[in-house]
């Protein structure tokens, strides 16, 4: 791929406009009052309606045209309306689209076999879920059937929000109101080795880490971390788990983050970009953790949909037709660059990998920054109070990385002159 994916020729499939689309008399606000009065309030409601998208752009129910750099929480690989992805589900719904655990899919079976190809270990095997807490759910159990019930995990982590996923999260906040959780979990600093190595013993189940933290502001662990944890789970018997569901398929300009330390864990678990924007997950286990779930131990009724699993293989395929894997390195690379030369100054540093980058600021001012990058057609995620986390679409253009730049520089300079401190 030279110069980025080029989207000039993504052909627009509905042939409708986000007027159309939202409905009659459905702008912004009616829809916000709509979704008002029949959701639950547990997002709150979003800033913003999203009726249309195309490549790395969206629009809302007005019309208003944005750049996506959130990509659905770093969901959407190929961005939006891919015709690749599109083809694949359409091609499948249109043969088979849903047959249950009852019976064998070839879609279903030739995608486990194709990430565990990419894992490099064909001897492993694979249970597919609907999301990445259900991933995490999955390897949960795993651990539980070894033996042993303690498991360990870190601080600042998140796994996802069903129980035993939500045991493993290492956000004090979000397990407050739900505790008590399924134990016994021990929580320990992110990056620190000679804390895990404390905390991880022969009655230890569970090692369980995030290459990269994610929804903690994507904080990077210092070199030799993983390569420590993978240590210390074969000194002591325990299991290691990487949950790969923000940081896997691409999103770090390789299959699997932990790739760049030689790392192999006995469980994988994956989501978000594997679907391409439809939800999947997939819990990769290998050696001994590959025998734990027999026949009733575990299931779901829409694990390893076809059309589902039709999606994932499209989107496989198109990083590698497209040689995207190495695009996301250099296309991370020049986003990094250019928040990094110059640095403006309300950006205290910017970290991460690849496609996901989060751009940590001298204030908490995340937010107000969200604010004003989407009146400048920007789309951004406040993480945390001082963090933007930026996740474009595997797919995105030198082209677009530099109008994002130019944009939200000066969304920055806005919040800039807005903010007492930095006067």
């Amino acid at each position: 791929m030279s110069g980025g994916a080029d989207l000039a020729g993504l052909a627009d499939l509905t042939g409708a406009s986000a007027a159309d689309l939202a409905g009659p008399g459905a702008g912004n606000a009616a829809l916000a009052r709509r979704w008002q009065g029949a959701m639950m309030d547990n997002f709150g409601t979003p800033r913003l309606p999203l009726v249309r998208g195309r490549g790395t752009r969206v629009w809302d129910a007005e019309g208003n045209e944005y750049l996506d750099f959130v990509g659905g929480i770093a969901v959407n690989s190929l961005g939006h309306a891919h015709p690749a992805l599109v083809r694949a589900v359409c091609e499948q719904v249109a043969s088979l689209g849903h047959v249950s655990n009852l019976f064998m899919a070839e879609p279903t079976v030739r995608l486990a076999e194709r990430l565990l190809r990419l894992a490099g270990r064909p001897d492993g095997r694979v249970y597919f879920s609907n999301s990445g807490a259900e991933a995490n759910e999955a390897a949960f159990k795993i651990g539980r059937l070894t033996g042993r019930t303690h498991m360990v995990s870190a601080s600042g982590g998140f796994h996802g929000r069903t129980m035993g996923a939500l045991a493993l999260t290492g956000q004090s906040a979000k397990q407050l109101p739900f505790r008590p959780l399924p134990g016994d979990v021990t929580h320990v600093p992110y990056g620190d080795a000679e804390a895990l190595r404390d905390a991880v013993t022969s009655g230890t189940a569970l090692l369980v880490l995030e290459p990269v933290q994610g929804e903690n502001g994507v904080v990077v662990p210092p070199p030799g971390y993983l390569r420590a944890a993978r240590e210390i789970t074969e000194a002591t018997g325990a299991l290691l788990v990487l949950d790969e569901i923000q940081t896997g398929i691409g999103r770090t300009g390789r299959w699997f983050a932990a790739e760049s330390e030689g790392v192999e864990a006995d469980v994988v678990t994956l989501a978000k970009g594997l679907g391409g924007g439809l939800p999947i997950g997939a819990t990769l286990a290998f050696g001994r953790a590959a025998q734990l779930l027999t026949p009733g131990a575990h299931g779901s009724t829409f694990g390893g949909n076809p059309v589902v699993c039709a999606a994932a293989l499209a989107v496989l395929d198109t990083i590698e037709r497209a040689g995207l894997l190495d695009h996301v390195a250099r296309a991370g690379q020049r986003l990094r660059h250019g928040l990094e030369h110059p640095r403006h100054p309300l950006v205290r540093e910017v970290r991460g990998a690849g496609l996901l980058l989060g751009v940590v600021l001298d204030a908490n001012a995340a937010a107000r920054v969200q604010r004003a990058a989407e009146e400048r057609g920007l789309l951004v995620n406040a993480v945390m109070p001082d963090v933007v986390r930026l996740a474009p679409p595997l797919i995105v253009s030198d082209r677009e990385v530099d109008t994002f730049l130019g944009r939200f520089r000066a969304a920055l300079g806005e919040v800039l002159d807005e903010t007492p401190a930095a006067a």
